[in-house]
């Protein structure tokens, strides 16, 4: 799954190398516009190092033309930003930046939260912040930090959201709701109707902090399961084991889709 760590290190320039060669990509890819201006995404990284923010995860989707090219995802870890809450649930704010080397893609900026208790990634997605861009030919050190600026002030809100999903209580109904309305993230709506899936199956917890019918605890456990693969459905007469989202740009949409859905079952 996506943004998953097995510890809190944060990468090495040769680990992301190693991951990820088209962050380095020196430039554009041939016959784009005069226009175009190139900047590498190593050079993001060093002035995301310079604000106070570390890679912890990076991905590159597969590619069979433009290799070297391709859109890739970088994701940075503020050591300084921590949020403890009282019920020991520890989360790390992350910010995820894409980008990629051949002018399909400007800077893009998400706001994500890192559960240590399930090493899981959430990507926000609310009313109040969704993505920002930087376009290349606009990118500088002072346009980069007022974006991470604007990302941290926004971090209240988020956490605002957070902490209204942990006091909200869903009833028996409401989570059937929102399991149903979870899986059209993975499944066109029409389709989910003709799906026989074990929603008891689809609801329950892996592990002890996520019981309960806590709306913080209903959405992760769901969340972890629609992006992991972790259960299973009825198509016909024939028993199918959902797969795992490995794309990074899939598992980005369908996580944002998530929160918003989660989000609109606050309480007013």
């Amino acid at each position: 799954m996506l943004l998953n760590l097995n510890n809190s290190n944060f990468l090495s320039t040769s680990q992301i190398k190693s991951i990820a060669p088209s962050v380095f990509t020196k430039q554009g890819f041939e016959n784009l516009s005069a226009k175009y201006t190139h900047i590498p995404t190593s050079r993001v990284i060093d002035d995301m190092e310079s604000l106070g923010w570390f890679v912890t995860d990076v991905k590159e989707i597969k590619a069979r033309k433009r290799v070297g090219y391709q859109k890739h995802l970088l994701v940075f870890r503020n050591p300084d930003l921590v949020i403890n809450g009282v019920d020991g649930d520890t989360i790390h704010p992350q910010i995820l930046i894409s980008n990629s080397h051949d002018g399909t893609s400007s800077f893009i900026f998400q706001s994500g939260l890192f559960r240590m208790i399930c090493s899981n990634g959430l990507v926000v997605s609310t009313q109040n912040f969704n993505k920002m861009k930087i376009r290349h030919m606009n990118y500088t050190f002072e346009e980069l930090q007022e974006k991470i600026r604007s990302m941290v002030d926004q971090l209240p809100l988020t956490i605002d959201s957070m902490n209204a999903m942990k006091s909200t209580v869903l009833g028996q109904e409401q989570t059937i709701e929102l399991a149903k309305r979870a899986l059209t993230t993975r499944f066109d709506e029409d389709e989910v109707d003709d799906l026989n899936i074990n929603l008891d199956e689809l609801l329950r917890p892996t592990r002890d902090e996520d019981k309960g019918q806590g709306l913080w605890e209903v959405f992760n456990v769901i969340q972890e399961k629609i992006l992991g693969g972790d259960f299973q459905y009825m198509k016909g007469t024939k028993l199918r084991k959902a797969r795992k989202v490995k794309n990074f740009q899939q598992d980005i949409k369908i996580n944002s889709r998530l929160f918003e859905i989660a989000s609109e079952f606050i309480e007013a």
